[in-house]
């Protein structure tokens, strides 16, 4: 019976789907001044944040962290959890002998979600201000958002060849999507009052963004940039499948060879670089309310 009701969809012919796609790939890699150009750019970026995370001993580092960490919770009734989690997390790294990768990493992960930013808050206005354009990018999102993470290496290695600015690159549109939304999302809940009010003293567009909008919507905003930094360290880990290096290498190494202690200790690595980033762009969201 399923046979014979299967056969009924043998007329359709296999649409070239994945073959089209792929010609487009290779019709863009023609392009390669301009993708050499933005290699450059984002090496030149990552970099910058490597050289600035290892100007500093990495003692003098550790305290500066705490401190931070120690800033961003000064206000709350219990003040020495994360600035303690900071500071021996980062004792324990470096008694690892994870230092120099968890550097990267990091540098890594602000590349990717500066970038992010820059380009997914302007996105995000531009769709609370216009449905139309909202219309056009929420597919767009809701395809980079559900769409495997290992499918965007394939395209990225296409382009800009392996190493760290493939993974970037990756990590970039994997994790700008909640920025992206959120940003729309807080915009467009300012409440109405508060944009009319503004109109009556006669503010301009921009105006109204920037003394009304955005300083409402910045909560909102945060919370989005808090999940961009969580998706973006995800994904440089899994960009050590193309030749990024950083801790996520270090985990890929240890599956390959099977090697539990490598995998623990690189894992747990990882694991307290995401706790501290979540935890204190949470803190710097609850300070901005």
């Amino acid at each position: 019976m399923r046979e014979t009701f299967d056969g009924l969809l043998d007329f359709l012919p296999r649409i070239p789907l994945g073959d089209t796609i792929e010609a487009f790939v290779d019709w863009l890699t023609n392009a390669e001044a301009f993708f050499n150009g933005l290699r450059g750019g984002i090496a030149g970026v990552t970099n910058g944040f490597l050289w600035l995370l290892e100007l500093l001993p990495a003692v003098i580092l550790i305290l500066l962290l705490t401190g931070l960490a120690y800033w961003v919770v000064r206000n709350q009734e219990k003040k020495w959890g994360l600035p303690s989690l900071v500071f021996f997390g980062l004792l324990l790294i470096h008694s690892l002998e994870y230092w120099d990768d968890l550097m990267l990493t990091l540098a890594l992960v602000l590349t990717a979600t500066a970038i992010s930013i820059v380009i997914g808050v302007p996105v995000g206005i531009w769709m609370a201000r216009n449905n139309y354009v909202q219309m056009i990018i929420t597919p767009v999102l809701d395809f980079m958002q559900t769409m495997p993470a290992f499918v965007y290496l394939i395209p990225a290695v296409a382009f800009f060849s392996i190493g760290i600015v493939p993974g970037v690159v990756a990590s970039v549109i994997f994790a700008m999507p909640p920025t992206v939304r959120l940003t729309n999302l807080g915009i467009r809940q300012v409440p109405t009052e508060m944009i009319e009010a503004a109109e009556a003293f006669g503010s301009t567009p921009n105006q109204k963004l920037v003394k009304v909008q955005l300083p409402q919507a910045q909560v909102t905003i945060m919370a989005g940039i808090n999940q961009t930094i969580m998706l973006a360290l995800s994904m440089v880990v899994i960009a050590a499948m193309i030749g990024t290096d950083g801790l996520g290498r270090e985990v890929y190494y240890a599956v390959g060879r099977n090697d539990i202690a490598m995998g623990f200790e690189a894992g747990i690595s990882i694991v307290i670089l995401a706790i501290m980033l979540d935890r204190m762009s949470q803190a710097f969201n609850r300070n901005a309310k």
